[in-house]
């Protein structure tokens, strides 16, 4: 049906032009983006925990570093943390590799602007399958996003852990438990409902931030859009059209709209579950509407 696009009719004409490899790759990357936020924010989440407790630490050399990672990475703007630690990560495990593979190699690896190692070294390998050089950039996408967004989230929850009162540790102690004990039975249950709007927000905002995978060479729905929307002469495909691009990234404002509101439901239900029964506004808050029930 679709084999002569020319003699289509304009119903069937849009069903073969949705169909298209180009569009099949446009919907994938929906999933793309879905699957970095799944796989980003735990990682985020857990680079944030470590980083507030190293914050936290007694020991000055930790707290150190985990402030100083903190006020580092918080301080440099996303898209040039983006673009220069993706660059040097890569360059870092390529030369790595090429210490370790290439031994005997004579030539220096920085040759003005350009970065040569041997060819065992490179990641991925040339002759390796589309695939893993797709996997391999979205891990270095998991990696960077995870970190930036680890800085913010340490942030949120060293607040989280300090507003929890500190009278409550010192009576876990006094019944006996240890500096760990109480830590982990008392004031972890009880941060996360001082973290949640921080971390609610920074959800958000990761959301936001996921077209910048552009910029990590992944081809994302942003890509997509633009190269789809773009204006598509006879000359180079069989679908022409004028420029469609306001359409496509309208389609894009949608999806994005309809995640966020579906972000803001399943959080508010959180943050009830969270609040129940506490001694904070939003426990008040339920405590009189199921009195006034």
């Amino acid at each position: 049906m679709c084999d002569d696009p020319a003699n289509l009719d304009t119903l069937l004409w849009f069903v073969c032009y949705l169909t298209t490899g180009k569009h099949l790759a446009f919907y994938g990357a929906f999933g793309t983006v879905l699957l970095l936020l799944a796989v980003t924010a735990p990682v985020a989440l857990l680079l944030g925990f470590g980083g507030a407790i190293a914050a936290r630490s007694r020991l000055a050399p930790v707290a150190w570093l985990g402030k100083g990672y903190i006020a580092v990475v918080r301080g440099v703007p996303d898209i040039a943390f983006f673009l220069f630690f993706v660059i040097a990560l890569d360059q870092g495990l390529e030369w790595l590799r090429h210490q370790w593979l290439c031994p005997d190699w004579t030539e220096p690896v920085r040759q003005g602007q350009n970065f040569l190692v041997c060819p065992e070294a490179k990641l991925p390998l040339a002759t390796a399958p589309q695939w893993i050089h797709e996997v391999y950039g979205f891990a270095l996408a998991v990696v960077t996003f995870a970190i930036v967004f680890g800085a913010f989230a340490a942030n949120v929850l060293y607040g989280a852990m300090a507003a929890v009162p500190r009278a409550q540790i010192e009576t876990a102690e006094a019944y006996g438990m240890t500096h760990a004990q109480a830590f982990r039975r008392v004031l972890v249950p009880q941060m996360w409902v001082y973290a949640l709007p921080g971390l609610s927000n920074l959800w958000m905002i990761l959301i936001k931030a996921s077209p910048l995978l552009f910029l990590l060479g992944v081809r994302d729905i942003v890509y997509w859009a633009r190269e789809l929307g773009a204006t598509q002469t006879p000359r180079f495909t069989d679908y022409p059209h004028g420029d469609w691009r306001m359409w496509y990234f309208l389609f894009l404002l949608v999806f994005y709209l309809a995640l966020t509101r579906l972000s803001e439901i399943v959080l508010g239900r959180v943050m009830r579950r969270l609040t129940r029964g506490q001694a904070m506004a939003g426990g008040e808050v339920q405590r009189r509407a199921e009195a006034a029930a």
